[in-house]
């Protein structure tokens, strides 16, 4: 699904309350069961939130993995293996932003909350990912909520698009 919107209606608040970041008094289901049910560690490991800006805390990018297995990974999205060695300083904020996106993906979410995930990539880049994301949901079958401001991207990536601060659903 897309979700977009203008800024400040609401699509990164949606978010952060559907990864359970954020309190909130709708009642949100995965696979039957309530968020309130299950622990906010073991929902946020089901429902991975990839923010706009990504925070990195070690000193190393590798350590931000629990896994340094990833050289496919890396380099479909035009990345070297190289740049686990590096310090999260070093990253361009694409890099970072790829980077981010594959540290949610280790931790193997069966849902994907991704918050403007391409806005800091070129068009090769956002190319990549788009298409990441998509062999991600075949191969695993899992879901995805993708916010953009670029309808034309949402067309190309999302089966619906949900319109925040208007009324009319897409």
């Amino acid at each position: 699904m897309g979700l977009t919107g203008p800024s400040g209606s609401g699509k990164s608040l949606l978010l952060r309350a559907l990864a359970d970041l954020d309190p909130h008094d709708g009642e949100i289901l995965l696979d039957g069961v309530s968020q309130c049910q299950i622990s906010g560690p073991d929902w946020r490991s089901r429902v991975g939130y990839l923010p706009a800006e990504s925070h990195w805390w070690a000193t190393q990018v590798g350590d931000h993995f629990q896994t340094q297995e990833m050289d496919s990974e890396l380099e479909v999205l035009g990345l070297s293996s190289e740049a686990l060695a590096w310090t999260p300083e070093r990253l361009s904020s694409g890099e970072k932003q790829r980077l981010a996106f594959l540290r949610l993906l280790s931790i193997e979410p069966e849902v994907l909350l991704l918050d403007e995930p391409t806005a800091n990539l070129d068009a090769t880049a956002g190319k990549a990912l788009e298409d990441f994301v998509e062999c991600w949901r075949k191969e695993r079958g899992g879901s995805v909520i993708w916010v953009s401001h670029d309808l034309e991207q949402l067309e190309r990536v999302a089966d619906d698009v949900l319109v925040l601060g208007e009324e009319r659903v897409s």
